[in-house]
């Protein structure tokens, strides 16, 4: 991707091992309290940095191209069984470790960041983006309301749903219940989740409990073609300007 400069903000690939370094810091203050947050699938990602002024390091991400033979590949592999996914020609595109600096709360980091993504994912040609999505903390009791919202309106399509591979899963729709207040479910959501379900994107039919990071994730998928016209139009524009 070619680096995106817009206002005080810019998103660029990771050119050395002093900015993979600098990712990883953030990602062990975020996600490890400070701890060490490397694993053996960062070798075989791009990482995309937002900065700010002086070159502050705002955010970013790592990302993989998953050809459909290579999903197993993939982080999120590790969780779900992805075989239904795996007969689409082109590549998807896994975007994981989405991270902002503790205490930024500017929506342009968030839109730079997916104007990013948008440059990635049409450079590859790629049919779907996926990833993990997390709610934090591990046990699903607090966020009964999210996942009955999830459960009810934003599940995949049943062919395309990815099997169970977790030692420790949260089954919809029995544990979530039903939706009875919608405006604390969508409150629930973490914010890159209602990023994807503003794009149209669906969840997988059950949760993940990841006790290593002390979260609860979905599988979440974005199918390219069905991201609503105007809403791809407003990231290709950030993407290309």
């Amino acid at each position: 991707m070619q680096p995106l400069i817009r206002g005080r903000y810019v998103a660029r690939l990771a050119e050395g091992p002093a900015d993979i370094a600098r990712m990883l810091a953030l990602r062990g203050a975020v996600f490890r309290a400070g701890g060490d947050d490397a694993d053996a699938l960062d070798a075989r990602c791009r990482h995309v940095l937002v900065e700010g002024a002086g070159g502050t390091l705002c955010g970013g991400f790592r990302v993989a191209i998953l050809q459909s033979a290579a999903l197993e590949q993939g982080y999120a592999a590790q969780f779900y069984d992805l075989a239904p996914l795996a007969g689409d020609a082109r590549p998807s595109v896994e975007m994981g470790r989405f991270c902002l600096a503790p205490g930024l709360a500017d929506p342009d980091v968030l839109r730079l960041a997916w104007a990013a993504m948008t440059q990635i994912v049409d450079a590859a040609g790629a049919g779907r983006m996926i990833g993990c999505t997390s709610f934090a903390g591990a046990d699903w009791q607090p966020h009964r309301a999210a996942l009955a919202l999830l459960a009810d309106r934003h599940l995949g399509p049943v062919g395309l749903r990815p099997g169970r591979r977790a030692a420790e899963v949260v089954e919809f729709p029995a544990l979530a219940g039903p939706v009875t207040d919608r405006t604390a479910a969508l409150a629930g959501l973490p914010p890159l989740l209602r990023s994807y379900l503003g794009m149209g994107g669906w969840v997988s039919d059950h949760a993940v409990a990841d006790r290593d990071l002390d979260t609860l994730h979905v599988f979440t998928c974005v199918e390219v073609d069905g991201v609503p016209a105007a809403r791809a139009a407003s990231l290709r524009a950030v993407a290309r300007d």
